[in-house]
Order: structure tokens, then sequence, then C-alpha cells
């Protein structure tokens, strides 16, 4: 991903502190966080992912978290980010524009230490996640190398798509799809409710997909590499794969955010297609 030169967003809070630098990789998700969560997985028979926070949402006591006045960190794994946010602006903003609509872009906040959030603490140890609350993306970027040594899926655009994802989570706050998933999973069942969170983290795949479709026409920067790194990323994040690894058999009806192939498939549907109606999951016959 030819990610260098670019423009870097200014919607980044960073809240690692100003001393010491940024640490990246020295913490954040850690081997013992991942087995802790595929043990909740095994336990509880949720998602593992769930508790890593890759799942949008969550409720609390509106709080706000400010920035520090310290100047931008210049480490690659910041300015990347800044990069990949930047061009999430970019292309969401020209999409509703030529609709007629205006999009506003959510914030970034960088953290290394537990942070209040208006879905209550974030923590590294959750991974990234977007809180519907504050209209905020929470990411320790150490959960890249966790992406890359751990859960096997190395490459820029594989973290580019980690970001997209949670960008994703923020365009359907915005269109009012996560407030009527929430109402429609306090009316049903445990099973019920989790097709409709996959339907839900279904779709925010597939928003990054169109995402990654449109950033390619603008700018060009990826090649098949890059586009097999989100893909593998999208699988190696699958229920079923996680599933596995935590305890040796799948199960289905436990599935929060879709298995391997599912998750491939509808990244794939959004870069094929790049429409927001292409990725209407909850009218697909199947997922």
């Amino acid at each position: 991903m030819k990610w260098e030169g670019h423009r870097e967003s200014d919607r980044v809070d960073d809240l690692r502190g100003s001393s010491g630098g940024p640490r990246v990789g020295r913490r954040g998700v850690g081997l013992g966080g991942i087995v802790i969560a595929l043990l909740a997985g095994w336990i509880f028979g949720i998602n593992p992912m769930t508790v890593l926070g890759l799942m949008g949402g969550g409720t609390g006591v509106p709080t706000e978290a400010h920035a520090p006045a310290a100047p931008p960190a210049t480490d690659p794994a910041t300015r990347f980010t800044r990069v990949v946010l930047a061009d999430t602006e970019d292309v969401w903003g020209a999409y509703f524009a030529q609709r007629q609509q205006r999009f506003e872009p959510p914030r970034l906040v960088l953290l290394r230490d537990p942070v209040p959030t208006s879905c209550g603490l974030g923590e590294s140890a959750m991974g990234p996640f977007y809180c519907p609350g504050d209209h905020k993306v929470y990411l320790d970027l150490g959960f890249f190398d966790t992406l890359s040594q751990q859960l096997g899926a190395p490459g820029d655009f594989a973290a580019a798509y980690v970001i997209a994802h949670e960008v994703g989570h923020h365009l359907q706050n915005l269109l009012g799809l996560s407030a009527k998933v929430q109402q429609a999973r306090q009316r049903v069942g445990r099973a019920e409710g989790n097709v409709l969170s996959v339907k839900l983290e279904l779709q925010a795949d597939c928003f990054a997909g169109v995402w990654a479709h449109h950033s390619q026409k603008g700018k060009g920067w990826l090649d098949a590499s890059d586009i097999q790194a989100a893909l593998n990323a999208a699988s190696r994040i699958g229920d079923d794969v996680l599933q596995k690894a935590a305890r040796g058999t799948v199960v289905p009806e436990s599935f929060t955010h879709g298995s391997a192939a599912q998750r491939q498939r509808w990244f794939q549907t959004g870069l094929n297609k790049g429409t927001l109606e292409a990725c209407d999951t909850f009218a697909a016959r199947s997922i």
C-alpha cells in the first residue's frame, strides 16, 4: 500500500501521553489477551473478538476524553493511521456529497492507558472499537502487531481494513442502522440477536470494501497483494476460525460477527460494487 506522501487527518486525538514517545507494539493486545478472549468464547459461547472490542456499540455514562496539548507523533504507524483516516474522510465526504448529503467524519483516539468514553472505559485490551455515543474510533496501535504476529494477518492494508471497518460502524450510526438493530435485538432471543449482530458486522465489512473501491479509484495506491491482505484479515477474525482455535468446535448460532467466508464475501461485495446499497445484509436472502 503506497500510503507515504498522502494527506494526514487532523481528526486524531493522541491520548498516549507526551513522555517516552509512541511505544507501538509494546502494549495493547498481547497473546495473553487473545487467550483470555478465546477462553471467554469457549466458556460463554460468545465471539472472542467481542472481548477484543471489534464489535461497535456499548453503554455507559457519557464522558468526554480530551487530547493533551502535545505535538503530533511522527512515527510510521501513527502517520499511517492518520493517512488512512484522512482517506476515509475524503472518500465518504465525496460519496455523500454526490447524493446531496453531508458526511460528518468520526474522530479517532489513540490510546495506551484506559480512557473515558461515552460507552464506558476504553482500554487497550479491548482492541479497536467504535463508540456511537461520542462518534469516535478508539485504537491502540499495538493491535496492528497483534493482527500481524498473532492473528496471522500482516500488511498495511490489513490494518487499513480494521480502521475502515470501524469507520463503517460510524456510517451505520449516522444512518440510524445501529439504533434500529439495537432496538430489534431487545425484542428477540439470544440466537436471533446474534444473527442481527452478524448482519451489522458484515455490513461494516462491506462498507470497508466500498471505501476501498473508491479509494483505489482515486489514488491507485493498492495492488493485488493489498486486497489479499484485507481478505486474509477478514478471514482470520471470522467467528468459525476463532471458535475453532478456542475450543476445537464451531457453534454457528453463537456467531456475532460472521464466518471467515462471510466476512470475505461482504468485503469483496463492497469492493466490487462500490455502493452502500450493495451492502444491505439485512435484506439479503443469505449472508
